[in-house]
């Protein structure tokens, strides 16, 4: 097993960065992205993913692939058909995300950049984990860290995350909003060096209608938690109704949004920001950013994908590894 303490400089933080599901896009953007000038100069990036799975990407597509490689997930170079994704690029994936983990916690690494995986390979291959951010829960032994999609126009966290939409209503509580309004308070004012303005959504059509049409998840739950924020100081409004939280206006006054439900805050932030925008996982003893696009099994070794979103989850792990 290679050191990667002996692999990377001393001087430049050292990122991970999860190659994803080999038969999307994710392998092609890592090596494009790890060897841009205007990232070697600030990291050391490290490419975990199957080495002959990158070689062959790379020779097909005549990229020249300079990062180093930790070879990690066993796969059939041969068997791998772009746009194909099935349960051995499924493990694959998950292998050398988790392996990035454990470097990530073990201190060999500064920050976890991740490339897009399949959910659907992942379950073909016996894996239960809705996805990445519920694996670095339970990894880290963290129960509830929160999702934050992020780019220079908006930017949201997420209550709950890859839940079923019925389930929602149960799974909000006082605690769970007002962790989610501390931390996006905290990254969003640590990127501005200001105090962050943050604005929390109601979970019903226009918030509940002060009951009226709701099961009073706003008075229960929503407003308890905007009440407590504010006792700590942060500058917190709402709970605004979700249909009108997302106008101009009202994101001219706003850095970051508390939204409910996975939907609620990825569709305006995907309209808005597609591909520019992060995941960044927060409330982690560890560094994770994210693209924030899926496999796109379309396009996939065909040098089409638009490299926006992996340059600025890397950049983003960098600033963050720098503190």
């Amino acid at each position: 097993m290679p050191n990667l303490r002996n692999l990377t400089s001393n001087q430049r933080p050292r990122i991970a960065i999860s190659v994803g599901d080999a038969a999307g896009v994710g392998p092609e953007l890592a090596i494009v992205c790890a060897g841009l000038p205007a990232i070697t100069a600030r990291c050391h990036p490290i490419l975990y993913g199957p080495r002959n799975v990158l070689d062959r990407i790379a020779g097909e597509m005549k990229l020249n692939l300079t990062a180093e490689v930790l070879d990690v997930g066993d796969i059939d170079s041969a068997s791998v058909v772009p746009g194909k994704f099935n349960a051995a690029t499924g493990q694959a994936s998950f292998d050398a995300f988790d392996r990035a983990i454990a470097d990530a916690m073990a201190g060999r690494v500064d920050a976890i950049v991740t490339g897009p995986i399949q959910k659907e390979a992942w379950y073909d291959a016996g894996i239960r984990f809705p996805g990445h951010t519920e694996v670095l829960a339970d990894r880290t032994g963290v129960d509830d860290a929160c999702m934050m999609l992020t780019s220079d126009i908006i930017s949201c966290v997420l209550v709950t995350i890859h839940i079923p939409l019925a389930d929602v209503a149960k799974s909000i509580s006082v605690d769970s909003i007002l962790r989610a309004i501390r931390l996006g308070a905290d990254a969003l004012s640590r990127r501005e060096k200001r105090a962050a303005r943050v604005t929390v959504c109601g979970l019903n059509p226009h918030a509940g209608e002060n009951g009226l049409i709701s099961h009073g998840e706003e008075t229960q739950f929503i407003i308890p938690a905007v009440a407590a924020a504010r006792a700590l100081g942060l500058e917190v409004t709402g709970p605004l109704p979700p249909d009108t939280a997302f106008t101009p206006t009202v994101r001219a006054a706003t850095d970051v949004y508390v939204c409910m439900y996975h939907d609620q805050g990825l569709i305006p932030l995907k309209a808005l920001a597609f591909d520019d925008a992060v995941n960044v996982t927060l409330g982690l003893p560890v560094v994770r950013t994210s693209v924030d696009h899926g496999t796109a099994m379309d396009i996939a070794w065909q040098g089409k994908a638009n490299r926006t979103s992996m340059m600025a989850a890397i950049e983003m792990a960098i600033d963050l590894s720098d503190g």
